[in-house]
């Protein structure tokens, strides 16, 4: 299976003053095109700063990160702007839909900021909804859905682009149970189709959904389980 994501030797320094904080400490991760994988670890273990990297929301201080065999751990703000927008969908757990905007036009913001024309931005976002079983909440705004279909519309935004990966950061973190388990059920479907999936979680009842885990502790891998089948 074709390589997605390659991390190698990957190392994190924040500075505060002069004390040197090392978020990530060499840090080798290999991730296939359609799996699902996990990210595990306790606050303060590097797992968001991860996230935030893998994301192209940062840069790490040292090593390489090749997404689909481009090196963007070189790249500058307006390239790693460009790969978030056409390469990654985003899933956060504070779900970050405008409030005044429906959950179709949500859908097409992604689509609106690169230039997609109106007509296609309207059909992609209707079949996005309609992958996470929401096309018949379209014209609502988020005040009036539940949590998890606000959810799903992240959710369904985060597939608009038909990205490589969609990363997903406490996905279910503000649901209750069951509707966490929902959300988890879709996840599972987007899998079965063919979508790369990385989740991370702190929950492991959430990280047991993945066929692959990635245990983060002290900035550094401690350990990996794999589904058994």
């Amino acid at each position: 299976m074709e390589t997605i994501i390659s991390l190698d030797k990957i190392v994190k320094n924040y500075y505060i003053g002069s004390i040197t904080v090392e978020a990530l400490r060499s840090v080798d991760i290999d991730i296939k095109r359609n799996e699902y994988v996990a990210i595990m670890g306790p606050s303060g273990s590097g797992k968001s700063t991860l996230m935030n990297l893998i994301g192209c929301l940062d840069t790490p201080s040292k090593g390489d990160y090749y997404l689909n065999d481009k090196l963007v751990s070189q790249m500058n703000d307006d390239e790693l702007a460009r790969i978030r927008n056409k390469e990654i969908g985003f899933v956060f757990q504070t779900f970050n839909l405008l409030a005044r905007a429906t959950a179709a036009h949500n859908v097409e913001l992604p689509l609106v900021y690169n230039g997609t024309e109106s007509e296609v931005r309207k059909r992609k976002a209707r079949e996005a909804l309609r992958m996470v079983d929401l096309e018949d909440r379209a014209t609502h705004k988020p005040n009036e859905l539940s949590g998890g279909e606000r959810q799903r519309v992240a959710l369904a935004r985060a597939l608009v682009n038909n990205p490589s990966l969609i990363l997903a950061d406490e996905p279910t973190g503000n649901l209750d149970t069951k509707t966490g388990q929902e959300i988890m059920r879709i996840f599972e479907k987007l899998h079965r189709q063919g979508n790369t999936l990385i989740i991370v979680t702190h929950e492991h009842d959430i990280a047991t959904y993945a066929d692959r885990i990635i245990y983060i502790r002290d900035g550094a891998i401690e350990k990996e389980e794999r589904k058994k089948n």
